[in-house]
């Protein structure tokens, strides 16, 4: 019958042609209708072959609809009065979409089992079907040929619909692109769907009690909680490395590529959109789909009181994927493409290629490269501040802290969790005393997290600092723009003055204690001193993202080089002279600023200065006790000396040339 109906209606839109003879002379069979019908001289080759065309659509269409409407009508027939009850009145007619309307309702788990197993027979065969699958052969025709991978899949399998939506970043054809687009919702509603990923994942899914893998058992929503464990276990076999079942290699990369490949429309995550639909109503209403809107609007919510756990659960999961697989962010892989590129981020051959994937690789490589003044595009560096933020915002999305910190923040940061407040606690204990001192594993990670994130060049990432010490920039640093890196400089400035509050202090002492320890954090000092650096302390040979790049060795080497006479040669450039004088000025408010005075001078200060803890006092300590230091403190504290006095002389030139122009009087 609707093959029948069909042809009525073709016949009916295609009267003016006469497809009566048309039919006849592409030898399809029309018996029961009326042939007698002639073409009038006007209806030429040309626009009989253009008919010819549409019609082969019409076939394959009509085809398409006769194999898929036993399937469809004996569900629509099942739960009719759920039907009516749950979808909209306009998607009655339409099986997708009430297929789609189906799928994304809760109220389905409650329907009987047989309803499910209809509606999964429905998919499997859209998925499946040759005749199907021959509709996506000619509606892609020149999207398959461009595309190797599905190009090569073996027909009548259902793999050639799959690979084109792995592939459906790339389809440029319209139509092509809009079938797919359906389609993609149908296989991510279950990951049985998906190509490859059962085969891949079977093992694992098992091993991990993830669920069922068998036709049928349990509800169709079920399937979405399937891929939801298995990320949640990629993520605890990072962060709990040695301790926990690893996933198989394959499927870890079946995981990542299923997340990569819903990055763009939260619908497809189908564990985070039933965990985040009310979420989503109450915070990004009005926030379109696609392109990973959603997905940004929900993590800029994530800690607001009102969030539900569900679904900020669902939202640090998802974060904790795109921190070992930044591909996962569909707006920040789209921004970067181009720049990751232009920067060589992806050729480093030391690496492993997964290596290369992580998101703190591509920041501290793209973040190297805008330091360097090398054209980083806006829209990439947007990308990067909003992930550079979250990573400063939520510890647990670094697997390296959570792995190593986990007895720090258990003893001494439990219940800080939010915007930023445990990463504080950890830096605050790693400034600390030696006796309550950090592990040097946790040590290494705080600054790894510290220079992926890089806050220095923007104080607004670090959210906690922002919030301590807004009323300190709005009086002390009005006068610099907002977000310039010289506001954390002017705050170093403000610190024992009557304009700075004590949290701001805190803040600013634990963070600085972090960035005083690589020089490529201070981003003035960087831009400034990176032709020095080069010169004078072979950095050329250190690749920026390595992790072997000694802490602190660029600016002792640069400070070694800004106190030698003219005579001992290869001295600073005067404009990194300066900036390496105003990092030693700032350093000397704290001892625990200076990493090379810190080391030489631990024994040293305990002895001679324990009881100095105002500002200040430490370094006068060990300057009144120059004699009395061991060698190797000495020796940093007399250069510190020297710098000093060289700093204070020039700044008395400048005021006495200052008095001759203008008569004032700095007294």
């Amino acid at each position: 019958r609707p093959l029948e109906n069909g042809f009525k209606l073709f016949f009916q839109r295609s009267a003016t042609l006469h497809c009566t003879q048309l039919c006849a002379a592409q030898h399809i069979d029309i018996n029961g209708f009326d042939s007698g019908a002639q073409c009038p001289p006007y209806v030429t080759q040309s626009k009989l072959e253009v008919a010819a065309a549409h019609w082969s659509e019409e076939v394959k269409t009509l085809q398409l609809a006769l194999s898929l409407t036993e399937d469809a009508q004996s569900i629509k027939h099942a739960c009719r009065e759920d039907l009516t009850r749950l979808c909209p009145k306009h998607t009655w007619t339409n099986n997708l979409a009430v297929l789609e309307c189906l799928q994304d309702r809760r109220e389905v788990n409650v329907m009987f089992l047989s309803l499910s197993q209809l509606l999964w027979n429905y998919k499997l065969n859209l998925t499946t079907d040759p005749k199907f699958e021959s509709v996506a052969i000619e509606v892609c025709k020149s999207t398959i040929a461009e595309i190797k991978e599905c190009n090569e899949e073996e027909r009548g399998r259902g793999y050639l619909v799959s690979c084109l939506v792995d592939h459906r970043g790339n389809i440029s054809e319209y139509q092509c692109n809009q079938y797919i687009t359906k389609m993609t919702t149908i296989i991510f509603s279950d990951f049985r769907l998906i190509c490859g990923f059962m085969d891949k994942c079977k093992e694992d899914i098992n091993n991990l009690h993830c669920g069922s893998i068998n036709v049928g058992h349990k509800d169709i929503h079920s399937q979405g909680e399937v891929i939801a464990c298995l990320e949640k276990a990629l993520v605890r076999e990072a962060e709990q490395q040695g301790h926990v079942r690893p996933i198989k290699e394959e499927c870890r990369r079946a995981i990542l590529r299923v997340a990569e490949l819903s990055s763009d429309d939260f619908h497809l995550d189908r564990h985070l959109y039933f965990s985040c639909r009310e979420d989503r109503e109450r915070f990004c209403q009005n926030t379109p789909a696609g392109e990973g809107k959603v997905y940004k609007c929900l993590f800029n919510h994530k800690f607001e009181e009102a969030m539900s756990e569900k679904c900020r659960d669902a939202l640090t999961t998802r974060q904790k994927l795109i921190s070992q697989d930044y591909r996962v962010s569909y707006s920040l892989a789209k921004a970067c493409k181009l720049d990751l590129r232009k920067q060589r981020c992806s050729l480093d051959t030391n690496l492993p290629r997964a290596r290369e994937a992580r998101l703190s690789y591509l920041l501290l490589c793209l973040e190297a490269a805008v330091h360097r003044g090398r054209p980083v595009s806006g829209e990439c560096q947007g990308e990067m501040l909003d992930y550079r933020r979250m990573l400063m915002e939520d510890f647990s999305l670094s697997p390296e802290i959570v792995l190593h910190c986990r007895a720090e923040i258990e003893a001494h940061c439990s219940g800080l969790h939010r915007k930023g407040r445990t990463l504080h606690c950890l830096m605050r204990i790693g400034r600390g005393e030696r006796s309550t001192a950090i592990d040097s594993v946790c040590q290494s990670a705080l600054q790894t997290l510290v220079q992926s994130a890089d806050p220095g060049a923007d104080y607004r990432i670090d959210r906690a600092l922002n919030e301590a010490c807004e009323s300190v920039i709005q009086t002390a640093c009005k006068h610099i723009r907002t977000g310039d890196p010289m506001i954390l400089s002017c705050l170093m400035e403000h610190l024992y003055t009557e304009k700075m509050v004590e949290d701001c202090e805190h803040r600013l002492l634990e963070l600085q204690y972090f960035i005083s320890r690589d020089w490529k954090l201070d981003p003035i000092l960087y831009k400034k001193c990176q032709g020095d650096a080069s010169r004078l302390c072979h950095t050329h040979g250190w690749n920026e993202t390595s992790e072997l790049m000694p802490p602190g060795a660029v600016f002792s080497c640069l400070y070694r080089h800004a106190y030698r006479t003219e005579e001992q040669g290869r001295r600073l450039s005067r404009d990194c002279k300066v900036e390496v004088q105003r990092i030693l000025h700032q350093r000397a408010l704290d001892v625990k600023l200076d990493p090379e005075l810190q080391k030489r001078c631990m024994s040293d200060l305990g002895k001679w200065c324990s009881e100095k803890t105002d500002t200040g006092q430490e370094l006068e300590c060990l300057q009144d006790h120059l004699e009395d230091l061991v060698s190797a403190c000495r020796d940093v504290v007399g250069n510190l000396t020297e710098l000093e006095s060289e700093v204070k002389t020039r700044g008395q030139e400048k005021n006495l040339k200052l008095e001759k122009r203008t008569g004032w009087s700095s007294h």
